[in-house]
Formats: C-alpha cells, structure tokens, sequence
C-alpha cells in the first residue's frame, strides 16, 4: 500500500470515526429491560451485576451464573464483565469469558471460576461481576499474503522480557 492510499485510508477512517461519534452522542445510554445494574459511586469505573439464582460453585470448578439482566449497550460499545476486587481476594472466585457485544440482547450470565480450597455459595441478589462499558474499535482486518516487518517480528511469550 503506497503512503498516498494510506493517508486516503486514514481520512476514510476518520471521517467514519467521526459520524459514529456524532451518532452516539445521541444514544450514548445503554438500556436495562431486566435485571439489575449499579454504580456503588459515580466516578466508579464498572457497574454491579447481581446473580438471580443460588449456585454452589464447588472448589477447582465453574458455573454459569444467571441474573436476569437483559441489557442494549450502545453501537460502538462493549460490555465487559469482570471479576470484583472482594470476590477475587477473599474467596478465589473469577469472572470467565465476558463480552457482551452491542445487538445482543438476551440475558447476561457470568461465568464464574473457583480457584479457591472451599466451595462457594452463591445467593440471588449477590454481586457477582462488574460490567465495564467501553468504546471498541471496530475495525475489519483484510487479508494479505505478508505481514510488515517488525522488530518483534514472531517473538512471543517472554520475547521483551520480565
């Protein structure tokens, strides 16, 4: 690709870029249709999902984990779901795959892990995840024959260092 289909490409870029920001000043809130959402403070970073059902996740094990939570993040959004501070220190227990793309609507579930010595019970109305909604980039990746050179090149794990 020359540098003038390159610059042409950047402009392309950030011409969309800015008509999906003007488009989402308008629909910059996400929607609740079930569910429960919370922001324990207004600067915090994540909002607190709450399990709908009672589960024990035994030690060394997995749960998928209801909340009736049902959900529109915004075009150009993700939901994330993460594990809460309390819930990783205290009790081992880890938030799994977590992504909850903009178009999806069905219920949120939060795949919750045991890495502890103890079972743990979950409770309906418990905190189990915090959903973090942030900008993506969606950009299209096209298929090449060659990657650009680089320094790293194909150095993967460990390749800068500790």
């Amino acid at each position: 690709m020359s540098s003038d289909d390159r610059f042409a490409f950047l402009i392309h870029v950030v011409e969309d870029l800015q008509c999906r920001v003007e488009s989402l000043e308008a629909e910059k809130i996400g929607k609740v249709q079930s569910g429960k959402l919370t922001r324990n403070n207004p600067l915090d970073a994540g909002q607190d999902v709450y399990a709908s059902e009672e589960v024990v996740i035994f030690a060394g094990t997995s749960k998928v984990v209801h909340t009736n939570l049902r959900i529109d993040v915004p075009e150009g959004y993700v939901g994330l779901l993460w594990s809460r501070s309390g819930l990783s220190v205290k009790h081992n227990i880890e938030v799994g795959a977590g992504c909850v793309d903009s178009g999806y609507t069905g219920e949120v579930m939060v795949h919750l892990y045991n890495h502890g010595y103890d079972a743990y019970n979950v409770k309906v109305g418990d905190k189990i995840a915090q959903l973090l909604t942030i900008p993506v980039n969606l950009i299209n990746y096209q298929e090449v024959d060659e990657l650009s050179e680089s320094a790293r090149g194909d150095n993967g794990f460990n390749s800068s260092g500790y």
